[in-house]
C-alpha cells in the first residue's frame, strides 16, 4: 500500500501521507498525529533483521497507522456518549494563517495540521459524513475513495475479505449519499460574506433571506465553552440564535477565514480565537452551519487566525 520514500530505512517521507490518512480517519490533528507517531514507534521497535525484510516499509505503516486508527474509532464511540453535546471534528486552519514561531522566536517542529492537504475530503461537510459510518465503513471508504487504495490492500488493514472491504465501502457510499454539486469557492465566499455582513448588524430578515429554511446549526462546546447541547433547526430559529449570541458577546471580532479549506467565519476576542464556523451551501444559501468553541479543538489556531 503505497511507495516508501528514499530515506535511511525507506519511512523518510511517508509522514505527511500518513497524517492526511490519519486525520481523514480520526477527525482530529492531536489524535491523527499520535496514531501515526505509534505506527513509526512500532516500526522502530522491529528487529533490524525483520526491517530489512519489508519490502514496501510504507505499506507497512500505512497498513498498522490504519489499524491504530480503526481501533480509535471503535473507542472514541464509546467516549462520545459521554461528551457533553454534539461532537465536531477538529477545524483547520489554512496554512497561510498559523505560525511555527516558539515563545523566543525561532522557529518550531513542524505543525502537523501543516502537512494536511486541504481539499474537498477535509471540508467539515464532508468530515461529519465520515462520522456517521461504522468505523470499518470510514476506513474502506477513506482508503479506497478518497485515497484510492486497492481493496486487497484495505483488506491487511480491516482483517477481512477483499470482497467484504468492497461491500464497506458500497455501504459508506449510500450511508454518506454524496451527491451535492460542488459549490465555486467564490460564490460560497460571497454567501458567507453576506451572512458576517448580516451577522454583524444584527439583522434577522437579512440572516432569514441567506439561510435555507431547513438550515441546521451545529455547535461543539465540549462542556468548555458555551453552546447549544441540541442542534438548532430552521432558517429563522437559527438566525435568531445567531442575534441572541452576538447581543450576549461584545467585544467578538469576526473574520473571515478558511476553515478546512472553505470560506469560514472566526470569532476572536483579545487576539485570541474563541469560536471557529464552517458552512455548507446549496443553491446560494447556507443550509448548514458547524461552530467549534470547545478550546482544546482551535488549538491549531494562530492567534493571528
Amino acid at each position: 500500500m503505497g511507495t516508501a520514500t528514499t530515506g535511511t530505512d525507506g519511512t523518510a517521507g511517508e509522514r505527511r501521507r500518513l497524517i492526511n490518512v490519519a486525520y481523514r480517519l480520526l477527525g482530529s490533528v492531536t489524535e491523527a498525529e499520535d496514531a501515526v507517531q505509534d505506527a513509526y514507534a512500532r516500526w522502530y521497535a522491529l528487529s533490524p533483521g525483520r526491517r530489512e525484510e519489508i519490502v514496501s516499509p510504507g505499506a507497512w505503516l500505512t497498513t498498522v497507522t490504519g489499524r491504530i486508527c480503526l481501533d480509535l474509532l471503535g473507542s472514541a464511540r464509546a467516549r462520545r456518549e459521554r461528551y457533553v453535546g454534539a461532537w465536531l471534528p477538529e477545524p483547520l486552519p489554512d496554512r497561510t494563517e498559523w505560525g511555527h514561531l516558539g515563545g523566543d522566536g525561532s522557529a518550531g517542529p513542524a505543525d502537523p495540521a501543516d502537512q494536511i492537504v486541504l481539499d474537498e475530503s477535509v471540508s467539515m461537510a464532508f468530515l461529519v459524513v465520515l462520522d456517521a459510518m461504522t468505523p470499518a465503513e470510514r476506513v474502506a471508504f477513506v482508503l479506497h475513495d478518497v485515497f484510492r487504495y486497492p481493496f486487497a490492500d484495505i483488506a491487511g488493514v480491516l482483517g477481512r475479505s477483499s470482497a467484504a472491504c468492497k461491500q464497506l465501502a458500497s455501504s459508506a457510499r449510500r450511508r454518506a449519499g454524496i451527491a451535492r454539486t460542488p459549490v465555486p469557492a467564490a460564490d460560497r465566499g460571497d454567501v458567507v460574506r453576506h451572512v458576517k455582513e448580516a451577522w454583524e448588524s444584527k439583522d434577522i430578515a437579512a440572516l432569514v433571506g441567506l439561510l435555507d429554511p431547513a438550515a441546521v446549526m451545529t455547535a461543539d462546546g465540549g462542556g468548555m465553552a458555551g453552546a447549544a447541547l441540541r442542534p438548532v433547526e430552521g432558517g429563522a430559529s437559527v438566525a435568531r440564535y445567531m442575534v441572541a449570541i452576538a447581543d450576549r458577546a461584545p467585544g467578538l471580532e469576526l473574520l473571515e477565514r478558511s476553515v478546512n479549506g472553505m470560506p469560514g467565519l472566526v470569532a476572536r476576542r483579545a487576539g485570541v480565537v474563541v469560536t471557529v464556523a464552517a458552512f455548507g451551501v446549496r443553491d446560494g444559501r447556507v443550509d448548514r452551519i458547524w461552530v467549534i468553541r470547545n478550546p482544546e479543538k482551535l488549538r491549531p489556531w494562530s492567534l493571528e487566525a
